[in-house]
Protein backbone atom coordinates (compact mmCIF):
# COMPACT_ATOMS: atom_id res chain seq x y z
CA UNK A 1 0.00 0.00 0.00
CA UNK A 2 1.06 3.56 -0.57
CA UNK A 3 -0.07 6.24 1.60
CA UNK A 4 -0.14 10.21 0.22
CA UNK A 5 0.71 11.41 3.42
CA UNK A 6 2.27 14.51 5.06
CA UNK A 7 3.69 14.62 8.64
CA UNK A 8 1.76 17.35 10.51
CA UNK A 9 -1.65 16.21 8.55
CA UNK A 10 -3.91 15.28 11.63
CA UNK A 11 -6.05 13.48 9.28
CA UNK A 12 -2.96 11.74 7.79
CA UNK A 13 -1.61 11.09 11.40
CA UNK A 14 -4.66 8.96 12.19
CA UNK A 15 -4.10 6.74 9.30
CA UNK A 16 -0.50 5.75 10.09
CA UNK A 17 -1.58 5.01 13.54
CA UNK A 18 -4.33 2.72 12.46
CA UNK A 19 -2.38 1.18 9.86
CA UNK A 20 0.41 0.53 12.64
CA UNK A 21 -2.59 -1.03 14.96
CA UNK A 22 -3.25 -3.45 12.04
CA UNK A 23 0.36 -4.07 11.70
CA UNK A 24 0.24 -2.64 8.08
CA UNK A 25 2.96 -2.10 5.76
CA UNK A 26 3.07 0.76 3.28
CA UNK A 27 5.19 3.39 1.79
CA UNK A 28 4.71 7.14 2.44
CA UNK A 29 4.62 9.30 -0.48
CA UNK A 30 5.23 12.62 1.20
CA UNK A 31 2.73 15.55 -0.32
CA UNK A 32 3.69 18.74 0.80
CA UNK A 33 1.11 20.79 2.21
CA UNK A 34 2.92 23.98 2.47
CA UNK A 35 4.08 23.99 -0.76
CA UNK A 36 0.84 23.41 -2.64
CA UNK A 37 2.20 20.08 -4.23
CA UNK A 38 -1.28 18.94 -3.03
CA UNK A 39 -2.71 20.85 -5.99
CA UNK A 40 -0.12 19.55 -8.41
CA UNK A 41 -1.85 18.54 -11.88
CA UNK A 42 -0.46 15.07 -11.11
CA UNK A 43 -1.87 14.89 -7.27
CA UNK A 44 -5.37 16.15 -8.30
CA UNK A 45 -5.33 13.46 -11.33
CA UNK A 46 -5.63 11.26 -8.54
CA UNK A 47 -7.44 12.92 -5.73
CA UNK A 48 -9.38 15.66 -7.37
CA UNK A 49 -10.52 17.33 -3.92
CA UNK A 50 -6.42 17.86 -3.40
CA UNK A 51 -6.46 16.66 -0.23
CA UNK A 52 -4.59 13.72 1.76
CA UNK A 53 -4.01 11.09 2.89
CA UNK A 54 -5.02 9.52 0.15
CA UNK A 55 -4.20 5.30 0.00
CA UNK A 56 -3.51 3.51 -2.58
CA UNK A 57 -4.46 -0.41 -2.06
CA UNK A 58 -2.49 -3.41 -2.79
CA UNK A 59 -4.94 -3.78 -5.85
CA UNK A 60 -4.40 -0.09 -7.09
CA UNK A 61 -7.19 1.46 -6.12
CA UNK A 62 -7.17 4.59 -4.75
CA UNK A 63 -9.52 5.66 -1.28
CA UNK A 64 -9.69 9.47 0.06
CA UNK A 65 -11.12 10.55 2.55
CA UNK A 66 -9.61 9.30 6.35
CA UNK A 67 -12.55 8.39 8.23
CA UNK A 68 -13.69 6.38 4.91
CA UNK A 69 -10.63 4.79 4.99
CA UNK A 70 -10.38 3.66 8.31
CA UNK A 71 -13.43 2.07 7.88
CA UNK A 72 -11.82 0.11 5.26
CA UNK A 73 -9.26 -0.80 7.23
CA UNK A 74 -11.28 -2.36 9.87
CA UNK A 75 -13.13 -4.51 7.33
CA UNK A 76 -10.62 -5.41 4.92
CA UNK A 77 -7.92 -6.26 7.73
CA UNK A 78 -10.65 -6.99 10.94
CA UNK A 79 -7.11 -8.30 13.26
CA UNK A 80 -7.26 -6.99 15.33
CA UNK A 81 -10.80 -5.08 15.50
CA UNK A 82 -10.50 -1.06 16.05
CA UNK A 83 -14.50 -1.22 16.36
CA UNK A 84 -16.40 -2.58 19.18
CA UNK A 85 -18.27 -6.24 19.03
CA UNK A 86 -21.15 -4.45 20.03
CA UNK A 87 -23.75 -2.29 17.78
CA UNK A 88 -23.83 0.55 20.42
CA UNK A 89 -20.35 0.16 21.20
CA UNK A 90 -19.28 1.05 17.72
CA UNK A 91 -21.98 4.03 17.45
CA UNK A 92 -20.57 5.61 20.21
CA UNK A 93 -16.89 5.24 18.63
CA UNK A 94 -18.31 6.55 15.44
CA UNK A 95 -19.82 9.62 16.93
CA UNK A 96 -16.91 10.03 18.38
CA UNK A 97 -15.02 10.10 15.18
CA UNK A 98 -17.06 12.32 13.24
CA UNK A 99 -17.21 14.69 16.05
CA UNK A 100 -13.20 15.25 15.97
CA UNK A 101 -13.43 14.52 11.84
CA UNK A 102 -16.36 16.42 10.82
CA UNK A 103 -17.37 18.77 13.55
CA UNK A 104 -13.83 19.87 15.03
CA UNK A 105 -11.06 19.54 12.61
CA UNK A 106 -12.47 21.02 9.10
CA UNK A 107 -12.77 24.39 10.99
CA UNK A 108 -8.89 24.24 11.80
CA UNK A 109 -7.02 22.97 8.61
CA UNK A 110 -4.51 24.55 6.99
CA UNK A 111 -6.71 25.81 3.84
CA UNK A 112 -9.57 27.14 6.55
CA UNK A 113 -6.27 29.31 8.23
CA UNK A 114 -5.22 30.50 4.93
CA UNK A 115 -8.76 31.29 3.88
CA UNK A 116 -9.30 33.22 6.73
CA UNK A 117 -5.70 35.00 6.44
CA UNK A 118 -5.42 35.52 2.73
CA UNK A 119 -9.02 36.10 1.48
CA UNK A 120 -11.04 37.49 4.47
CA UNK A 121 -7.98 39.24 5.78
CA UNK A 122 -8.06 38.06 9.56
CA UNK A 123 -5.06 39.00 11.49
CA UNK A 124 -2.52 36.00 12.80
CA UNK A 125 -4.29 37.21 16.32
CA UNK A 126 -7.48 36.41 14.84
CA UNK A 127 -7.22 33.44 13.42
CA UNK A 128 -5.44 31.90 16.58
CA UNK A 129 -8.68 33.19 18.25
CA UNK A 130 -10.76 31.76 15.86
CA UNK A 131 -9.04 28.22 16.21
CA UNK A 132 -9.09 28.18 19.96
CA UNK A 133 -12.54 28.80 19.66
CA UNK A 134 -13.97 25.81 18.05
CA UNK A 135 -11.03 23.45 19.68
CA UNK A 136 -12.40 24.83 22.81
CA UNK A 137 -16.41 23.97 21.76
CA UNK A 138 -15.34 20.33 20.46
CA UNK A 139 -13.29 19.46 23.47
CA UNK A 140 -15.70 20.51 26.08
CA UNK A 141 -17.94 17.49 24.59
CA UNK A 142 -15.37 15.06 24.60
CA UNK A 143 -14.35 15.15 27.85
CA UNK A 144 -17.42 14.28 28.63
CA UNK A 145 -18.22 11.71 26.29
CA UNK A 146 -14.99 9.47 26.76
CA UNK A 147 -15.87 6.21 28.61
CA UNK A 148 -12.35 5.11 29.34
CA UNK A 149 -9.22 6.05 31.06
CA UNK A 150 -6.43 5.30 29.32
CA UNK A 151 -8.65 5.04 25.76
CA UNK A 152 -11.57 6.80 24.49
CA UNK A 153 -13.57 3.75 25.30
CA UNK A 154 -12.76 0.12 26.35
CA UNK A 155 -9.49 -1.84 27.12
CA UNK A 156 -8.32 -0.91 24.11
CA UNK A 157 -7.72 1.21 21.12
CA UNK A 158 -10.21 2.45 18.80
CA UNK A 159 -10.34 4.54 15.53
CA UNK A 160 -11.67 7.32 18.36
CA UNK A 161 -8.41 7.10 19.61
CA UNK A 162 -6.45 7.16 16.25
CA UNK A 163 -8.24 10.44 15.85
CA UNK A 164 -8.03 11.78 19.08
CA UNK A 165 -4.38 11.92 19.52
CA UNK A 166 -3.56 14.19 15.95
CA UNK A 167 -6.61 16.66 17.00
CA UNK A 168 -4.85 16.56 20.54
CA UNK A 169 -1.23 17.24 19.27
CA UNK A 170 -2.37 20.07 16.80
CA UNK A 171 -4.54 21.43 19.56
CA UNK A 172 -0.82 21.99 21.66
CA UNK A 173 1.45 23.18 18.85
CA UNK A 174 -1.42 26.48 18.50
CA UNK A 175 -0.71 26.12 22.47
CA UNK A 176 -4.75 25.67 23.00
CA UNK A 177 -5.04 25.73 26.83
CA UNK A 178 -5.58 21.65 27.53
CA UNK A 179 -6.71 22.19 31.77
CA UNK A 180 -10.32 21.95 30.94
CA UNK A 181 -9.66 18.13 29.43
CA UNK A 182 -7.87 15.89 32.23
CA UNK A 183 -9.59 12.99 30.89
CA UNK A 184 -8.29 13.75 27.12
CA UNK A 185 -5.13 14.86 28.71
CA UNK A 186 -5.13 11.48 30.52
CA UNK A 187 -5.84 9.28 27.13
CA UNK A 188 -3.36 11.24 25.23
CA UNK A 189 -0.69 10.83 27.41
CA UNK A 190 -1.27 6.75 27.74
CA UNK A 191 -1.47 6.71 23.67
CA UNK A 192 1.48 8.47 23.26
CA UNK A 193 3.12 5.43 24.67
CA UNK A 194 2.19 3.05 22.99
CA UNK A 195 4.66 1.68 19.85
CA UNK A 196 1.58 2.20 17.47
CA UNK A 197 1.00 5.68 17.90
CA UNK A 198 4.85 7.20 18.57
CA UNK A 199 5.79 5.92 15.25
CA UNK A 200 2.94 7.80 13.36
CA UNK A 201 3.81 11.39 15.62
CA UNK A 202 4.94 13.63 13.08
CA UNK A 203 8.12 13.50 15.09
CA UNK A 204 8.54 10.04 14.12
CA UNK A 205 8.13 10.66 10.09
CA UNK A 206 9.12 14.14 9.47
CA UNK A 207 11.25 14.25 6.74
CA UNK A 208 15.12 14.84 7.46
Amino acid sequence: MQLYDYFRSSAAFRLRIALNLKGLAYDSLAVNLVTNEQRDAGFLALNPQGLVPALATDSGELLTQSVAILEWLEEAYPEPPLLPLDALGRARVRAMVQAIACDIHPLNNLRVQRYLVDTLGVSEDAKLAWYHHWIALGFAALEQQVGGERYCFGDAPTLADACLLPQMYNARRFGQDLQPYPRLQAIAAHLEQLPAFAAASPEAVAPA
